[in-house]
């Protein structure tokens, strides 16, 4: 009988060359630029990207499946575009949930008594190392006090919008923030499988580059 081809699960490999050099060429205020030389498949090859501290998005969801929706000014863009409320994993030792809980009471003004890991994505391979974890948050409230927001946050627009009119959106690109268009087609796939697709808040990180919890 002829061989039966084996299938393997698809799945991205993890791989590590041998770095012959690694130097941050810019300090920047949010993130570095950082430089590293590395050998692969016989070539000495160096490539500039974003050394990210990586970050955690929310999708906030009430009883009717509405999400929170944020609307802020993104300067590289020029635009105040719709997104989930988010941030940087910038406090050193700082677990992820814990980071995602912050945020939202910081963004939304709301806290949630059940957390899910929607979903673990690499925002931009070719220029960046960051990684981003979005968490389902559902039983939600109002936090004790309103938080007082700085800078680019000093004027958030806050809207639910159900999750089916945020995908028709997307897909009419009239919103294109990618961890907001990705979460909600996540929910989406999840919710036509039971949610069954959910994982625990707490799983273990193992694609971020530094974070591990």
């Amino acid at each position: 009988m002829p061989d039966v081809p084996t299938i393997v699960e698809l799945s991205d490999d993890p791989f590590e060359p041998r770095i012959l050099s690694s130097d941050v060429v810019y300090k920047g205020a949010v993130w570095d630029i950082r430089s590293e030389t590395f050998e692969y498949n016989g070539d000495e090859i160096t490539r500039e990207f974003v050394d990210h501290t990586g970050a955690v998005a929310i999708l906030a969801m009430d009883d009717e499946e509405r999400v929170l929706l944020i609307k802020q000014y993104r300067h590289p863009i020029r635009q105040r575009d719709w997104e989930l409320p988010a941030g940087l994993l910038d406090i050193a030792g700082e677990d992820a949930l814990i980071g995602a809980q912050r945020e939202l009471a910081e963004e939304a003004d709301l806290v949630a008594t059940d957390w899910s890991l929607l979903t673990d994505f690499q925002t931009s391979v070719g220029g960046s190392n960051e990684s981003l974890r979005v968490y389902l948050a559902r039983g939600l409230s109002d936090t004790a006090e309103a938080f007082e927001r700085t800078h680019e946050e000093v004027d958030i627009e806050k809207r639910w919008v159900s999750l089916d009119e945020v995908i028709d959106a997307v897909l009419a690109t009239r919103l294109q923030n990618s961890i907001l268009a990705i979460s909600v087609l996540a929910a989406d796939a999840s919710r036509r499988r039971g949610w069954n697709t959910l994982n625990d808040a707490r799983a273990p990180w193992t694609r971020h580059p530094s974070y591990k919890g």
